[in-house]
């Protein structure tokens, strides 16, 4: 098993879709203070199903979608997704790629995905057990 990739759209400073690579080996993050190195950390938490917004750095739901900068407008949503190579079929799931999404909306709905396929929280929780 190994962490592949992280996708973002609308997530916290992340308006723009945003792939983060994961190579076998060290991955570090650097950058400028305010640059969101924290927010790729909060996105893993929340993709996987953090219910505590204080854990990722936010008062409440909305917090984590974008709200608006410079030149960008605010997003109705955001969307995290964990790409997991299981080649070697660590987690146990007849696929030699998982991707998790989480998606939430203004209202405060969330949904989650499994490869694409509606599911639960519980399911992904199940995953990792």
């Amino acid at each position: 098993m190994h962490l592949k990739a992280l996708e973002l759209a609308g997530f916290k400073s992340f308006a723009d879709k945003t792939v983060v690579e994961f190579n076998r080996g060290i991955t570090s993050i650097v950058g400028p203070n305010g640059s969101g190195k924290s927010n790729i950390l909060d996105a893993i938490l929340w993709v996987l199903g953090e219910q505590s917004y204080k854990n990722i750095r936010a008062k409440e739901s909305s917090d984590v979608i974008f709200s608006g900068g410079k030149n960008k407008k605010a997003k109705s949503m955001a969307e995290v997704s964990l790409i997991i190579e299981n080649e070697d079929r660590y987690l146990d799931i007849d696929f030699s790629e998982i991707k998790i999404t989480r998606r939430i909306y203004k209202n405060g709905e969330n949904e989650y995905f499994i490869n694409n396929r509606k599911a639960r929280l519980k399911d992904i929780n199940n995953l990792f057990m």
